[in-house]
C-alpha cells in the first residue's frame, strides 16, 4: 500500500512554504521602518492557505516509470504580497508600524515552529511505522 503524503501531512507543508514567505516580507518591513516612502507588505495567510488547499499554483511534474509510482507534488510557490493599510499616516509616506510588524513576526515564528514540529512528528510516526515499531 502506497503512502499518500498529501493526506498524511495535511496542509502543514503548504503552511511552512507560506510562513517562510511571510517571514521574509515581515523582516523586510522591519528593516525598512525608517525608509521614506516604503510601503509595508504582508500576506493574507488564511486566504492563501485556503487557496492552496483548493487549487494548485504550480505542479512539479515527475515522470513515473511504474504504475505504482506516486504522481507529482503540488506546492504553492509564490504568494502575492498585499500592501498593509497603516493605522496612522506617516509624513514621509512610510507605512511600517514597528510594533505591529514585530508582533506579526513573533507570531509567525511561533506558528512556523508549530507547523514544523507537527511535520516532524508525522515523519517520526511514518518512520516508526515503516520500521514496524
Amino acid at each position: 500500500m502506497a503512502i499518500n503524503f498529501k493526506n498524511a501531512l495535511g496542509m502543514h507543508e503548504q503552511a511552512l512554504v507560506l510562513r517562510n514567505q511571510r517571514t521574509a516580507l515581515l523582516a523586510n518591513n522591519i528593516a525598512n521602518a525608517s525608509t521614506p516612502g516604503y510601503k509595508a507588505r504582508d500576506l493574507d495567510f488564511q486566504a492563501l492557505l485556503s487557496q492552496a488547499g483548493n487549487r494548485s499554483q504550480r505542479n512539479v511534474d515527475m515522470r513515473t516509470t511504474h504504475q505504482r509510482h506516486l504522481g507529482g507534488v503540488t506546492i504553492s510557490t509564490q504568494a502575492e504580497a498585499l500592501y498593509r493599510i497603516p493605522n496612522q499616516a506617516s509624513i514621509d509616506g512610510n507605512t511600517v508600524d514597528e510594533q505591529i510588524e514585530n508582533a506579526a513576526f513573533a507570531r509567525n515564528a511561533l506558528e512556523h515552529q508549530a507547523s514544523f514540529q507537527f511535520l516532524n512528528g508525522k515523519f517520526t510516526g511514518l518512520m516508526k511505522a515503516l520500521k514496524g515499531e
